[in-house]
């Protein structure tokens, strides 16, 4: 069993986050990956790893090429972390909704 990382640690580091944003485009390979930056084959390897260990993408072997693809559950903790606040913030709005129409009512 492998170790979790954490998803925001993960997906605190900008270069990280590329590469997220490349997948979603479609599966590749490492060498592929570090054709988009300017860092080494080792540095964005670094990278996969962390993001294949807080689970964000999984690797595929495909004969001698290691594929990287999103993983579909992957998000699920960033998801409902931010889904947490999208509520807390769309109840917020809507007490101040409820506030200016309790304050525009004609007396």
């Amino acid at each position: 069993m492998r170790t979790m990382l954490d998803p925001f640690q993960a997906i605190a580091d900008p270069s990280r986050r590329e590469i997220l944003m490349l997948l979603t485009k479609d599966k590749q390979t490492i060498n592929g990956l570090a054709g988009n930056f300017d860092m080494s084959r080792p540095a964005v390897s670094k990278h996969v790893k962390v993001l294949y260990d807080a689970g964000l993408i999984i690797i595929n072997n495909q004969g001698r090429e290691r594929y990287c693809e999103l993983s579909p559950d992957g998000f699920n903790s960033v998801k409902e972390w931010l889904g947490y606040f999208d509520k807390f913030w769309r109840n917020k709005l809507q007490n101040l909704e409820n506030l200016l129409n309790e304050r525009s009512k004609p007396n």
